[in-house]
Formats: structure tokens, C-alpha cells, sequence
């Protein structure tokens, strides 16, 4: 009887850390400090009339400065906010020949890195151990969001950077 109750007991807790690491965008909540992260690089995007900021939490920025790789709970955060318009409908630029952004969020993207995350996904799939997720300006869930093209842009575009397309702005803000 004892034998079969530790065997119980070893199931359940495989059971429950099983669960505890299934992939999937819920494990990635809606980071509401990240203003008070690194912001490392902002983009602009013609394709979509977008000013993009992103923020990295302080200790992964850390690591990446002392020459590091990025840690489990390094959260990437991108703030995407519509272009200000011309009259015919192309964004503005300043004087530096950037976008300028407008006080208006489109969306902010979050991409988020732990130990274990992402085992489950399959080759086609698999972006080393980051999820990610959509949410909208007030910071509530984009369930409308489809997240698959984040995992195979990111999958067949920088897997040598560890899925990071900003991975050499964030070494070069590092270094300054």
C-alpha cells in the first residue's frame, strides 16, 4: 500500500508540473511595468504605418551588457503605435527621417522566455523556450490575435538569434 500511495503521489506531481509548463499564450501575462524596463530600440514600419518601441526587462538587459545570453523570464515588450498621417495618408517623418508616432497604441506584442516553455511545440513550431502574446492598449488580451505567424516569422527568420530580430539593437544599446 505504500509502494502504490508514493507512486500516486509521483504521478500527481509530474501531472501537475506537466501543467504547470504546457505551452501556450496564457503563460504570458500582460507586463505592466515594462515602461519601467529598458527601452533599447524603436522601429518604424512602413508596411503597416507603425512607430515601434521596445522595452527588455532590466536584469535580462543586464545579462546581454555582461556578455551573457538572455535568461529564463527575459520579457520583450513591443509598444506598436500608429504613425502620425500626412494628408495623403503616408506617415510624417521628423527631422531625423523617423516616423513620428501619434499617442495611439495599436497593440503591444509581448514575447516572454522560461525554462521548459515551448517543449511541446513541434519543429515547425518550436522558438527555443519563448511565447508570445497579444494584447490590446489597456492591456487586456487580443484574443483575436493570431500568434502563429509570430512562431514561424521568428522560427524561420533569426533562430541563430535566439528568435530575437532585435538581438544585435539590443547588444549594441548594451554596449554603450
Amino acid at each position: 500500500m505504500n509502494k502504490l500511495a508514493t507512486l500516486c503521489a509521483t504521478l500527481l506531481v509530474a501531472l501537475v508540473t506537466a501543467v504547470g509548463v504546457r505551452a501556450g499564450p496564457d503563460n504570458v501575462k500582460f507586463p505592466v511595468n515594462y515602461a519601467k524596463g529598458v527601452l533599447y530600440t524603436s522601429v518604424d514600419r512602413p508596411d503597416n504605418k507603425q512607430y515601434r518601441e521596445l522595452f527588455i526587462t532590466r536584469f535580462a538587459f543586464d545579462e546581454i551588457k555582461a556578455g551573457r545570453p538572455l535568461p529564463s523570464g527575459t520579457v520583450i515588450t513591443m509598444v506598436n503605435y500608429k504613425a502620425k498621417l500626412s494628408a495623403d495618408g503616408n506617415p510624417e517623418k521628423d527631422a531625423n527621417g523617423r516616423f513620428i508616432k501619434t499617442d495611439e497604441i495599436a497593440g503591444i506584442a509581448v514575447m516572454e522566455k522560461r525554462a521548459g516553455w515551448g517543449a511541446e511545440y513541434g519543429p515547425d513550431m518550436r522558438n527555443g523556450e519563448w511565447e508570445y502574446r497579444a494584447f490590446k492598449a489597456d492591456g487586456s488580451v487580443n484574443d483575436k490575435a493570431d500568434l502563429k505567424p509570430c512562431f514561424t516569422c521568428h522560427l524561420q527568420k533569426v533562430p541563430n538569434q535566439d528568435f530575437v530580430f532585435s538581438l544585435d539593437k539590443l547588444k549594441a544599446a548594451a554596449a554603450k
